[in-house]
């Protein structure tokens, strides 16, 4: 479930840090390390909050992560060809919106490529697959072939297929995690996993501040914006990768080839909800920048950047306006 980009800069001041009612904790989730930070006068009820985040954000990687073969995507696989299953009403949403950001995207993002099952990008092998096993699978890679039913059933319609929901799982779960905490009265709050940011409210007193690396040079910052209520979602294709003869290979695959994406080096959007941004950053790493800027153009109430395989920079007219000086 990867996104890779965003990088949250301090906590505003080391005076904000080091407030007693500022408190932030780690855990390994979702492939990556995913800290939250709260800042609410009752300790204890921040620290309870944050853990009851976590778990549930837990509870939801379980239901929909791909890697393991009790989840339900686990289950979806190994019922494709075969029949429907009744799935949890959080997987039917992620793959409601799967089917929405596919269509509008033109088939670019398209979460039945966890058929291309042969990659290994993290492993000790970093496995790539020939080109006859990449020819074999392609037929199996159709985002139409993913049947919603009413009732909440989900049919794969292939033997053989299976999702991966890795750029669009992410968000709903720390969407819920956020939640949790406004459920426990936390107004002010930063959830970071893997370059998603998530923040609501401010830090004693100012907006959140987020850095936005450069996918050019990742140990390096674009600029840094000031957020209160919203979302930065970032795609690239620096971190998970391996080289083979001198070529690079990400873990951003196109649906068409098995392959790769060519066309951008990463994607940075910005907006109000989570669900507005959701899945569009994979679309665009595949689709390429012509066609990024045009969908990021058509999403009311998104801005975005996007640098290009050629290492230009563009960006709407809306993230100036949010830059800190």
């Amino acid at each position: 479930m990867a996104g890779l980009g965003a990088l949250v800069l301090g906590l505003g001041s080391t005076n904000a840090a080091a407030a007693p009612e500022v408190q932030r904790r780690s855990r390994s989730l979702l492939g990556t390390q995913l800290d939250i930070t709260v800042d609410h006068a009752d300790q204890a009820l921040g620290a309870f909050a944050i853990e009851a985040a976590f778990a549930e954000m837990q509870r939801l990687e379980g239901l929909l992560s791909h890697y393991r073969e009790d989840s339900e995507l686990g289950a979806l696989r190994r019922a494709a060809g075969r029949q429907a299953l009744a799935v949890s009403p959080e997987l039917w949403a992620v793959l409601r919106r799967a089917e929405t950001v596919s269509a509008f995207s033109d088939g670019a993002f398209d979460a039945t490529v966890g058929a291309y099952s042969g990659w290994d990008f993290a492993g000790a092998s970093r496995h790539l697959p020939s080109s006859v096993e990449l020819a074999a699978e392609r037929r199996l890679v159709n985002y139409r072939d993913v049947v919603l039913e009413r009732g909440g059933g989900v049919r794969l319609r292939k033997p053989g297929m299976r999702l991966d929901l890795g750029g669009i799982a992410k968000l709903p779960i720390l969407q819920a995690g956020q939640n949790v905490l406004r459920h426990h009265g936390i107004r002010n709050a930063m959830l970071n996993g893997g370059g998603d940011v998530l923040c609501c409210g401010q830090l004693q007193g100012r907006d959140w501040r987020v850095g936005l690396r450069d996918p050019r040079a990742p140990q390096k910052l674009l600029l840094t914006i000031a957020l209160r209520d919203g979302v930065v979602a970032s795609s690239g294709d620096y971190l998970r990768c391996f080289w083979r003869d001198g070529r690079r290979y990400h873990h951003v695959l196109d649906p068409r080839t098995g392959l790769p994406s060519g066309g951008v080096h990463g994607v940075t959007l910005i907006a109000n909800h989570s669900e507005t941004v959701n899945g569009l950053g994979a679309a665009i790493m595949v689709a390429g920048a012509v066609q990024g800027r045009h969908l990021i153009a058509n999403t009311p109430g998104m801005a975005g950047m996007i640098v290009s395989s050629d290492s230009t920079l563009w960006q709407s007219a809306d993230v100036a306006r949010l830059r800190v000086t």
